[in-house]
């Protein structure tokens, strides 16, 4: 089994690239054994794996890489690239302990109505994350048990992390 660590190769860029440096990895392996066409990118660079995955396949691919031994969740944030298109980026940081590695799984949402389905099936962990990922720039986690904000008020209009939200706020 080849992991990340075991594999210093520099940079590798692009879906081809990372699959033909990288046809080893637990992680793509999987992916590519579940469904090969939820793979539409990757990056490997300073020792950090990038899967991006499409955005309708996210809970699945929580789960297949869950399956190939990436047991816990660690993170999830979101950027905002107003106003390129797609809008916002998800990453969510999973890691192995059996493996001693980390990997990234990345979503890109489309503006007009950004949502993805909730991990919170997959991992319960991610639910506080979520939910401040739905805070803070709107994006929407279908079928997540609480989906309400963490952090502003409840009569909050807007979401402040959003690059297009009024520096001083809605007046």
């Amino acid at each position: 089994m080849s992991s990340a660590s075991e594999t210093s190769k520099g940079t590798l860029t692009g879906r081809a690239a990372v699959l033909k440096g990288m046809a080893n990895h637990p992680a793509i392996k999987a992916v590519l054994a579940w469904k090969p066409e939820a793979l539409v990118d990757a990056k490997f660079d300073r020792d950090e794996l990038t899967l991006t995955i499409a955005p309708q396949e996210i809970r699945a691919a929580a789960a297949t890489v869950q399956a190939a031994g990436y047991n816990f969740f660690e993170d999830l944030t979101a950027v905002d690239w107003f106003p390129a298109s797609p809008r916002f980026q998800l990453s969510y940081q999973i890691l192995s302990h059996f493996l001693k590695e980390s990997i990234r799984l990345r979503v890109l949402v489309d503006g007009a109505s950004p949502s993805v389905d909730s991990i919170t099936p997959v991992w319960p962990g991610a639910n506080f994350y979520e939910r401040e990922v739905f805070d803070l720039f709107g994006l929407r986690f279908a079928e997540h048990p609480n989906l309400r904000r963490i952090l502003m008020p409840d009569d909050w209009q807007g979401h402040p992390m959003r690059k297009d939200y009024p520096v001083e706020g809605y007046r």
